[in-house]
């Protein structure tokens, strides 16, 4: 049996999943339609003071897993909202925050120290605050703030928790006036992931099963994700979920300002070359003269000898976009690190940095 027919018997074989898998991350991953309907359903409760809705710009404060989905509002709200939003990852608040501002500290565990150590200048600055956690200090400093808070329940990784984090998220947009109805961008979003799942889900075969398909090229190879448009933040999901649930490096890129810079630098080192692997998130939306820049940067790789694919999204809706991109680079990170022969839950190298970070 060849190297693709072994990769095929163990993405086949569902006592994979029993063994490589103990926590189960793979059934989080693939009921992640189940879970934005569930957020959905939880965030009608999402109640803000009116005075909320004057805000002029909204800033997110997170980290990893629980960042990406504030970068994911924030794509789209840039293409319908008059409001700019701002994505915050470290300790401090830009000079600009202050009682004009709605600041949302979004910790899954409640205790990320970047994101309670901004959302705490915030409050001193006199911003209007907002809460998402299942619980921890951030809520607890939310409380004795007087700041509301929204908390869900969910037993998992922060980064497996996207669902709840961003349709509260959404909800809380309604509710200050970023964002008109999501209702219906959220249902088609949740029906496309079922629909997915009917091709990718782990029940289907590598040889109809293109996010298999796609892990075994990846394997033992570097990801190269590129996006545009709302899909830019897909690619970054999927950069972050590889190196997470596959233990590997992984790498994402913007169209059009790759072809500003990295393309001059595709041919050297020569000897990385055959170890690179390009994926194209596309979606037709994004319109001709893109497709032109994707199909003009596809060539560029050609000529320095790195493979490439494109991957297209569907939807309507720039959420649904996102969510389907989403839900197949999850799932395509969950099988390469069945490939990898690793757990893909656990993230030994994230505690051992903040067990250090912690000592005396």
């Amino acid at each position: 049996m060849g190297a693709t027919g072994a990769f095929a018997s163990i993405l086949n074989d569902p006592g994979t999943w029993a063994r490589k898998d103990p926590a189960g991350l793979l059934g989080r991953i693939e009921t992640l339609p189940d879970q934005c309907e569930e957020g959905w359903r939880n965030a009608a409760a999402l109640r803000v003071p009116d005075s909320y809705a004057s805000a002029r710009e909204l800033v997110i404060a997170g980290m990893g897993g629980s960042a990406i989905a504030g970068d994911m509002l924030r794509s789209i709200a840039m293409r319908s909202a008059r409001k700019p939003v701002y994505v915050v990852r470290g300790y401090d608040m830009p000079a600009f925050v202050g009682p004009e501002t709605l600041v949302i500290a979004c910790s899954h565990s409640g205790n990320t120290e970047e994101t309670l150590s901004g959302f705490q200048q915030a409050l001193a600055a006199g911003a209007m605050g907002f809460a998402i956690t299942v619980g921890g200090e951030l809520a607890e400093l939310a409380r004795r703030s007087n700041v509301p808070v929204f908390n869900y329940t969910y037993d998992g990784e922060p980064r497996s928790a996207l669902g709840h984090q961003l349709m509260a998220l959404l909800a809380l947009s309604e509710r200050v006036g970023l964002l008109g109805g999501q209702e219906a961008a959220v249902r088609e979003a949740i029906s496309l992931m079922r629909e997915q799942q009917l091709h990718i889900g782990s029940a289907i075969a590598v040889a109809e099963n293109r996010a298999k398909q796609l892990a075994i090229r990846l394997h033992g190879r570097i990801a190269n994700v590129v996006g545009a448009g709302v899909l830019t933040e897909a690619a970054h999901r999927w950069k972050t979920q590889l190196n997470e649930n596959a233990k590997c490096w992984a790498m994402w890129e913007e169209l059009p300002e790759l072809d500003h810079n990295s393309i001059e630098g595709f041919g050297l080192a020569a000897e990385v070359v055959p170890l690179l692997h390009v994926v194209f998130l596309y979606h037709e939306v994004l319109g001709a003269r893109m497709q032109r820049r994707y199909d003009a940067t596809a060539h560029e790789y050609e000529i320095a000898g790195v493979s490439h694919e494109r991957i297209e999204t569907g939807g309507a809706t720039p959420l649904a976009q996102l969510l389907t991109s989403v839900y197949f680079g999850d799932l395509t990170s969950f099988y390469l690190g069945m490939l990898n022969n690793i757990d893909p839950s656990p993230v030994p190298a994230i505690a051992r940095l903040k067990a250090r970070l912690a000592e005396p």
